[in-house]
């Protein structure tokens, strides 16, 4: 099973704030920051942090893909 934050990446561009700004914001570190870039699994307490900064729900920023369903990279 992977993990993609795509939808992550356009809630901020929605919501007018970059990824340094998340950073910041949520309290989360940068290494935090570089495995959502690289689509790596983080912790469910990273993933509330952000989730309670954008006011959303984890479906909202995180999509779990079985491995037939996996993106092309």
């Amino acid at each position: 099973m992977e993990v993609n934050y795509d939808k992550l990446w356009k809630l901020l561009i929605d919501k007018k704030m970059n990824r340094t700004e998340l950073k910041d914001t949520a309290g989360i570190s940068f290494n935090v920051l570089a495995k959502l870039g690289r689509n790596e699994f983080v912790s469910m307490e990273s993933l509330f942090k952000i989730c309670s900064t954008l006011n959303c729900n984890i479906g909202d920023i995180v999509d779990f893909l079985p491995e037939s369903e996996e993106l092309p990279q």
